[in-house]
């Protein structure tokens, strides 16, 4: 019997481990308006579930297949979901203006660079799924600072989980789904062992900025297993990080 017990309270602990181990956006600032976030332990049980501009997400475990369609906003390609099912809402936000990103509690040892993307949808995003088409554009990105502190967790925590970036000033208005992400590193030593932990947040952009970038990539497709710093030894490589994906496009400034 305390054989049975020991080992229940061992599974517990380890099960309890891995949830808090891991994390999502749980709430949007664009500019001074408030958005909550998807919860995914939460707004299933709701009748009618509540409306939000953030995609729906299976939980708070990441995906670590960086060619399935789930890379893009965490969907889950099981179940009919093909990887980002439209929200029904969609947040404001002026172009130039600040957005922060509220994480759950996320862990120390999870450590690895943010990514930011945005992808104009051609129509109403509200129906709109990008599939593999190569849409997307990077507009902001940190990785590990010239101290050896990583924008996750390091950064992430010492500002209490938020991050923000700003859209850029003379982006073009119009609808855009936001691809924030997170990935961690700490079993990134090999492939597969990353960690990728994406949001997608559904936004119309306003202003009168005409700038729109040309070059853009797809998810999945803008990481491979080979892509720099997908594999990426966080407790032996004392140098450089090389953040995988495009250039930030800075034509929007």
């Amino acid at each position: 019997m305390l054989f049975r017990l020991s080992l229940f309270t061992a599974v517990l602990s380890a099960l309890t481990t891995q949830v808090v181990g891991h994390g999502y956006v749980q709430e949007v600032t664009l500019g001074s308006a408030k958005y909550t976030g998807y919860l995914p332990y939460q707004d299933p049980y709701y009748n009618p579930p509540p409306q939000r501009i953030i995609r729906k997400i299976p939980g708070n475990g990441p995906v670590e297949d960086v060619s399935l369609i789930d890379v893009q906003c965490n969907g889950w390609s099981a179940g009919g979901v093909s990887g980002s099912a439209p929200a029904s809402l969609v947040g404001t936000v002026a172009a130039g203006a600040k957005v922060t990103l509220n994480w759950t509690t996320w862990p120390d040892s999870h450590k690895g660079p943010i990514i930011t993307y945005m992808a104009r949808a051609p129509s109403d995003i509200t129906k709109w799924n990008p599939g593999t088409s190569a849409v997307w554009f990077k507009v902001h990105e940190q990785g590990k600072d010239s101290s050896g502190k990583w924008a996750a967790a390091d950064i992430l925590l010492a500002n209490k989980g938020l991050y923000s970036f700003t859209i850029p000033p003379k982006l073009q208005a119009g609808q855009y789904i936001i691809r924030h992400e997170i990935l961690a590193l700490h079993a990134a030593y090999t492939y597969p062992g990353v960690q990728v932990y994406p949001s997608c947040i559904q936004v119309q952009v306003t202003g009168s900025g005409t700038a729109f970038p040309t070059s853009f990539v797809s998810f999945p497709g803008a990481y491979k297993a080979n892509t720099p710093g997908i594999v990426y030894d966080v407790y032996t490589n004392t140098g450089s990080y090389p953040i995988p994906g495009p250039a930030v496009w800075t034509g929007g400034n």
